[in-house]
């Protein structure tokens, strides 16, 4: 006899979900960073603003992967650690053999670069802040 799952185990459509979430939610990031990139929004006090605007400009993101893959409370964190798990291998693989995605120079690559990564740990911590509010509802 098999002990029952726990609650805060994916099944495997929600773990497809994330994953591709994941990918689609960096390339979108990609994109946008490069565009700020090329801007020169990306360094100085200008960053500073960009990254600001990270924090609430998440929460959408985190909501709608809740949505999409039908996560509980208990399924969020590891949902969304999974989806930025996946967000994060496609950005080393990018700064590695392609940081032209990210920006014209090696600079403009490293501030785009580094704002994927602030961006999943904006998203990761907003996570546990939606899971612990869907456990007091």
């Amino acid at each position: 006899m098999s002990a029952a799952p726990s609650a805060s185990v994916l099944s495997g459509r929600q773990t497809a979900a994330m994953i591709v979430a994941g990918i689609v939610l960096w390339y979108a990031a990609a994109l946008l960073l490069r565009a700020l990139s090329d801007a020169h929004l990306l360094g100085g006090t200008t960053g500073a603003l960009v990254f600001a605007a990270v924090v609430p400009g998440t929460l959408p993101f985190v909501l709608l992967l809740q949505k999409l893959g039908g996560l509980s409370a208990e399924q969020m964190v590891p949902g969304y650690t999974l989806a930025t798990t996946a967000a994060l291998l496609c950005d080393g693989v990018a700064m590695t053999w392609h940081p032209g995605l990210y920006g014209a120079d090696d600079t403009a690559a490293r501030l785009a670069a580094g704002g994927v990564i602030f961006g999943g740990a904006v998203g990761l911590a907003l996570a546990f802040l939606v899971a612990a509010r869907m456990r007091a509802r």
